[in-house]
């Protein structure tokens, strides 16, 4: 079995966070039409799948330029454009999740595939769960709307790695429950 070379294509690393999961069902953002999505916190010190972003966003841009040049003279250059790589130091400061990592938010008119560390479909969607750590497979295009432009990042498929805490401040029913306290909800 042969993986294919395609540039615009990464598959993250191991220790990627994933927040904000609508992995189940399409959510609408904005009032846009709803999607599958996922924000993907990449630590900095995962070098590999930075570069490998990176050169994916490369590709997307020279792939895309006609697109990006639209109606314009020329293709604006890549600092006068969105770019879906950015970083959790500059962008949310306060949120400890994203210290030390880059983030970016992948989305998808279509369901991701979903699977555990084995390879075997996860069907329990209290698997999966924002501040769960697992490999994103994603593909880089160009696109232009409205005088929008930029690259984009689509979202294929998720394997879940390992348990991570809950992001949000979320709690599991686990957790909630563990205890044998009753509290005397009649006084």
């Amino acid at each position: 079995m042969s993986k294919s070379n395609n540039p615009l294509k990464v598959v993250t690393g191991v220790n990627t966070r994933w927040s904000y999961v609508n992995a189940w069902e399409p959510k609408s953002i904005n009032g846009g039409a709803p999607k599958y999505s996922v924000s993907l916190i990449i630590p900095k010190s995962d070098t590999k799948t930075v570069a490998k972003i990176k050169a994916a966003i490369e590709a997307a841009y020279r792939e895309g330029e006609a697109k990006l040049k639209g109606n314009s003279r020329s293709v604006p250059s890549m600092d006068a454009i969105k770019l879906p790589l950015r970083d959790g130091d500059k962008e949310r400061p306060d949120d400890p999740a994203y210290a030390n990592s880059y983030f970016m938010n992948a989305n998808s008119n279509t369901a991701p595939g979903i699977v555990d560390a084995d390879c075997q479909p996860i069907l329990e969607r209290s698997e999966v769960y924002s501040g769960v750590y697992g490999r994103a497979s994603v593909n880089f295009y160009a696109f232009n709307s409205n005088g929008n432009r930029g690259i984009a990042c689509s979202l294929n498929n998720l394997q879940k790695i390992r348990d991570g805490e809950h992001l949000g401040g979320k709690s599991s029913a686990e957790e909630d429950f563990s205890t044998e306290e009753e509290d005397d909800f009649l006084d």
